[in-house]
């Protein structure tokens, strides 16, 4: 095989492959022999009747499809190697008249990884970003330390704003009652917003056992288009009122939810660690500000079929999120009554964006040349078998050895968001 470059548009690189016909001649043999097994003739044993025989049955090109597979399957890695290409795609193939005894070749057009260069990655001028921790701060992190062990209790009282009801409903439009607006002891905070606007404010100050009528108007952009801007009546029954207890924050209570016996040993604790959480988060501010101010520096072709890719990873990423709370993306949509084409549109902006990031980071990592030791690559491995409990020869075997460069490109990208903050000039 001769591999042949004839031109290049933006990223689209066109190439040819030539094959004598001693090459198809002898791929065409291979599919023969790996096929024969498939053939009854009559007259001969399965998987025995000669070449010829079946060819002349079946017809001549009968093994052709598989052997010109077969031989771009194994020459096109080859083809991409002699000419230097960093294909990020699937070519798109042009095979010209093949006959059995004669050359032929195969055009191939493929989108490659750009070419461009990044400057002003240096000295960047960005914001300083303050680490600061307040006693408000600390004070805040234990009040929520206290709600997280708060409990609820049924009071004998009405119900105020914030309080947990126990209700029964059931929702009419007219005379009729609708589909999917009934339920029974269902909780409902009031004032958290989760129900149809204007319908927990109406069960403020109801009281144990009150029967109460509740009365909303549905948004006109409402999912279920038979009730999107009508006016409705929920019929409502109060079984229960309860509201959070939250325990006083006091030594005795320190010693209940943590390891210290004083609440000034608790709020020194706290304050250590918003400390280090906070410059660690002004940290990362800096470092996205410098990386979007190299982004609006440097202009270059981002290729579209490298933003399809990261917009099909981000509706990927997102279905998964939803079918961990029992839905699917495509019932999401459906019940936003969203269309999936425009859904995908929407997701391009922000494709485009990661893609020319990732693409700008990796660049510098480049062109700065950074290596990998086999002590970081380690380091990097202990750290993510940490964050997922696995021991690192278990996460090192998922991983699987033909993977780990892509471990050692995050590493290089890392490396190159570490220069770029480091060189930063913070005002």
């Amino acid at each position: 095989m001769k591999a042949t470059f004839i031109s290049k548009e933006n990223s689209d690189v066109k190439f040819k492959m030539e094959f004598t016909a001693e090459e198809l001649e002898n791929a065409i043999v291979k599919v023969y022999q790996r096929e024969k097994g498939k053939f009854e003739i009559d007259g001969f044993r399965k998987g025995k009747a000669p070449r010829s025989i079946i060819e002349k049955r079946y017809g001549e090109g009968i093994f052709m499809d598989d052997a010109l597979n077969d031989l771009i399957g194994l020459n096109y890695p080859l083809a991409i190697d002699q000419l230097e290409l960093d294909v990020i795609d699937y070519p798109r193939t042009e095979v010209g008249q093949v006959k059995k005894g004669e050359p032929f070749e195969i055009t191939m057009t493929v989108t490659c990884f750009p070419e461009f260069e990044v400057t002003d990655y240096k000295g960047v001028e960005i914001e300083q970003v303050s680490a600061e921790v307040t006693d408000e701060d600390v004070d805040k992190e234990i009040e929520n330390m206290a709600a997280r062990n708060s409990r609820m209790v049924e009071v004998d009282r009405p119900a105020q704003d914030g309080d947990t009801v126990l209700i029964d409903y059931a929702g009419f439009v007219g005379e009729e009652q609708f589909e999917g607006g009934t339920a029974e002891r269902q909780p409902l905070k009031l004032g958290s917003g989760t129900f149809i606007p204007g319908f927990e404010e109406q069960l403020v100050g109801a009281v144990k056992d009150e029967e109460r009528d509740v009365k909303v108007t549905f948004p006109e952009e409402y999912h279920s288009e038979d009730l999107a801007g009508k006016d409705a009546v929920f019929k409502c029954k109060v079984h229960e009122i309860k509201e959070t207890e939250i325990p006083e924050i006091d030594d005795e209570f320190v010693k209940d939810v943590s390891e210290f016996d004083t609440l000034d040993e608790l709020k020194a604790s706290k304050r250590e660690e918003l400390e280090k959480a906070a410059v660690v988060k002004a940290e990362n501010s800096m470092k996205n500000s410098v990386i979007e101010k190299v982004f609006e520096a440097n202009d270059f072709e981002v290729p579209d079929v490298m933003v399809q890719q990261e917009v099909e990873n981000m509706m990927n990423e997102f279905d998964q999120q939803l079918r961990a709370q029992g839905m699917d993306l495509q019932t999401y949509m459906k019940y936003l009554g969203q269309d999936p084409v425009e859904f995908r549109e929407s997701l391009k902006d922000e494709a485009f964006k990661k893609t020319k990031t990732r693409m700008l980071v990796s660049k510098i990592a480049d062109q700065e040349a950074f290596e990998v030791s086999d002590e970081e690559l380690k380091s990097e491995l202990e750290a993510m078998a940490k964050q997922y409990g696995l021991e690192v020869e278990k996460l090192s075997e998922m991983i699987g050895v033909e993977n780990m460069n892509v471990i050692r490109d995050d590493i290089k990208v890392k490396k190159a968001v570490d220069l770029m903050y480091d060189s930063a000039v913070k005002k």
